[in-house]
């Protein structure tokens, strides 16, 4: 499994969340599925369904307990992890998965991007 893993402000837009997945899946495998912490689930919904892809929904909890690339001081203080990106990217690959690159930002920065591939 190839998850995109999104965290993103509450203004990002259906434009950010496209353009920061291109951004983040060039150069790998294409996505199967993404991923989002699951309060803002109904942010990213669109663009799953416009992908014709699963989205996974991540309990904020288990955000804290992965081992992300990126040590974001905002994402630390607002989530516990360093990459909401990258935290939710790993939590729905399953254990043993692995972050194919560190986190990519949008270029307007409202959002985040991150590709885990499942073990």
């Amino acid at each position: 499994m190839i998850v995109a893993g999104f965290g993103f402000r509450k203004g990002a837009d259906m434009l950010a969340l496209r353009d920061v997945l291109a951004l983040a899946q060039r150069d790998y495998p294409t996505v199967t599925a993404l991923a989002v912490p699951h309060d803002k689930a109904h942010q990213l919904a669109g663009l799953a369904e416009a992908m014709g892809l699963p989205l996974i929904a991540i309990d904020p909890q288990l955000l804290e307990a992965a081992r992300t690339i990126t040590q974001s001081p905002a994402s630390l203080a607002a989530r516990g992890t360093g990459s909401v990106a990258e935290a939710v990217a790993l939590a729905a690959a399953g254990p043993g998965a692995s972050l194919l690159a560190p986190r990519h930002i949008s270029p307007d920065r409202m959002a985040t991007c991150a590709i885990a591939q499942g073990a």
